[in-house]
This record gives C-alpha cells, structure tokens and sequence, in this order.
C-alpha cells in the first residue's frame, strides 16, 4: 500500500473513530442528580467519543440515610452508593465495556495532599485514571463533573505525568461572580466557593486552578446562585420531557429506572422491556436541571445552528450565512483564588486557562431545549 494513502486513511479512519476522553462523574444510585445519570449516555452512545474511562467521584457524607457533609445541604434522600448499577446497565444496553473504578470518598486534608493512606477500594480511582493516562497514544482530555479530587490527588503524586498527558481538563465546577459579590441565592452564598461542585472538595478545586494544567472552567453558579443563567455559567432548564416516549426503549428505561430510584434486582432485564414512556409511565419531573450538555457539546466541537426562530442543530461547522449560537472559551488569568474556593479572572491575549461564555442565554436555553432531544434520539 501507498505510505502517503495509507497515512491519509489512517488519519481518516481516527477522526471517524472520535475523541478520546476520560470522565469524572459523581453519578450515585439512587441518584443525587438524575442528570448525571442522563450525563453517562453520551460516554456509551455518542458515535464521535471514546470515553477511555470513568472515575466514579463519590463523597461518603452522602451515602448515608441524612447527609452529614459539614457545609453542603443534610440531604435526607439517602442511603445511596455509587452508580455502579446505571454503568452496567449501559454496559448492558450498548454491548460497551469501558473501565471504571471509584475514587476517595473524603476530602483532602490540604492541597498537596497526596492521600497515600487510602483504602484499596478508594485508591482504584486514581491508579485507573494514572494508568489510563500512561496508556494514552496522545494527549487526552479529561471531563470533571463533581469534585476535582481525583484530578488533584494524581496532581499531586504525579504531575509531570499529567502536564505531559491532559490535552485539556473541561471542569463543571465554581461561581463566576465578578468581586465576589453575593447574590439571590442565600443557601449558595454560605457554602465554599458558592457552588456545590467546589464545596465538594474546596482543596481539590484550588489545586487544579493554581496547576497551570491546560483548563476550560464552566462555572456551574452564577452570582444568584446555581439555578439561575449567567453568562459564564452553564445552567438551563429543559423545559419539557415529553420526548422520552421517542428514545429507543432501552434508553427509556435507563432514563426511568434512574428517575424512580428503583431498586429492582432485575436491573438489567428491566432494560429489555417495552419503553416506560411508550407504555404510558410519567416521569417524576414536569422541567429538568441541566448543566452537563454545554460541556459535550464544547469537547465534540460542535456548533448550534440558527435554522430558523426557534430551529436549531447541531454542526461540525456553519455554512457561510448561517447564524450560530454564541457559546465561546475565553482566555482568562487567575488574579485571585481565595481559601474558600471563591476566584477572580481577568480576561486576556492567550493563556492556558478558558472560562466557558455565552452571550444570548435566552436562546442559548431555547437552543439547548432543542439540542437534548436531539442528541439523545441519536444516541
């Protein structure tokens, strides 16, 4: 075979193959948020994603019947463990075996901490997400939904290894208000860092920040809190379910399982029925809390289409003429990074540190309102 065709095949052959990508997730079963149970499907379904691995970010306080994390909300929704359960059952669903393993379950102690004293069962985590770098050809990119411990503890043991192999760290966490000023939110104005994700691990959080590691920070707070759009955060609110009847069956009931925190012992032939939607079930939420999708669609780099008032779609890239919805990284220096997890940026030429934007965030809602369905028909 021709080198030069064979190289130009090869090249071909990987782009179609995807983007090779670790996930961080602090998905639990039965859920704390259902929507990283929803977040995992794109690790199994997405045709342009190699998921090398998933790092279960899991905190002990919140296993139990109540909640005892000392700053964050007594959530009495409990006993819940790691979602174990919801990756097997897309294991299951899609015939995909991806690598998974769970990381330390309590805070780090200071932000050097190397935690070396872990039990065996927590260390998993770190020595996947270590080894999974090792292993990769190329730079890779990690995705960050919950705390930062398990980025920061191998941070710690390992940094040359990480600087030479994270591509970039897209990382779902803090409040991006300008001054630290407090807003409407009084319950997120007293936790760490205004935003649950930092409060999680406020050690692990500044530790990636003052890292120099190449970062893309999507704030999941604004100044009012974390259920209110601004500008540099990433939150929406899908405003309607009704699409689920449409999904293939067994993503119907993956979605329905998660969202009834069943606890069936059938867990996987539970996949095989008819659809839960199809068959008449409701679902225990007439709108829905998001703050995942602007992450995915930013790592595909993907583009949302303007196809008419309120028509959009997603592309590799628009056409000459056609309108996008404005979602930007913008390059930013640090110029505070407070104990408690509270920072301030200050915008600039080029860096190696990214803070997520959007400029219209009324469409950006009604554009994300029609990119979910989308993407979850295809999958």
């Amino acid at each position: 075979m021709n080198k030069t065709f064979f190289l130009f095949f090869l090249l071909a052959f990987t782009s179609v193959l995807g983007k090779d990508v670790i996930v961080i997730t602090d998905c639990y079963h039965p859920y704390q948020d259902p929507g990283d149970n929803l977040d995992l499907l794109h690790s199994y379904g997405l045709k342009d994603i190699r998921t090398k691995g998933i790092i279960l970010d899991i905190t002990d306080a919140f296993r139990k019947d109540t909640a005892d994390h000392p700053t964050l909300w007594k959530d009495p929704r409990g006993p819940r463990e790691a979602g174990i359960i919801p990756l097997l059952q897309l294991e299951y669903i899609f015939g995909k075996k991806i690598p998974y393993a769970i990381g330390p379950i309590s805070m780090m102690q200071h932000e050097r901490d190397e935690m070396r004293s872990l039990r065996a069962f927590e260390e998993e985590g770190i020595l996947l997400f270590l080894q999974l770098l090792r292993d990769a050809q190329e730079p890779i990119e990690v995705l960050s939904f919950g705390s930062a411990r398990v980025l920061a503890v191998a941070f710690n043991r390992e940094p040359e290894l990480l600087k030479a192999k994270i591509k970039m760290i897209h990382l779902s966490a803090g409040t991006a208000s300008q001054n630290h000023e407090l807003g409407k939110d009084v319950g997120a104005n007293m936790i760490p860092g205004g935003e649950w994700n930092v409060a999680l691990d406020v050690h692990a959080f500044n530790r990636i920040l003052k890292s120099d590691l190449p970062l893309i920070l999507y704030p999941c707070a604004g100044k009012d809190g974390g259920f209110v759009k601004d500008v540099h955060n990433t939150y929406f609110t899908l405003k309607s379910l009704d699409f689920l009847k449409e999904l293939r069956a067994p993503i119907q009931n993956f979605i329905h399982y998660a969202f009834t925190t069943s606890t069936r012992k059938d867990f996987l032939r539970a996949m095989d029925e008819e659809g839960a939607y199809s068959r008449g079930e409701e679902t225990p939420f007439k709108s829905f809390h998001f703050w995942e999708t602007p992450i995915w669609i930013m790592v595909r780099e993907l583009v949302i289409v303007v196809d008419g008032n309120h028509s959009y779609s997603l592309k590799k890239s628009a056409s000459k003429g056609e309108r996008v919805v404005s979602n930007q990284i913008l390059p930013i220096r640090f110029t505070e990074i407070r104990e408690d997890g509270r920072f301030q940026f200050e915008k600039v030429k080029t860096s190696r540190q990214f803070i997520f934007y959007r400029e219209d965030l009324e469409e950006s809602e009604r554009a994300l309102n029609a990119i979910v369905p989308q993407v979850l028909k295809e999958i």
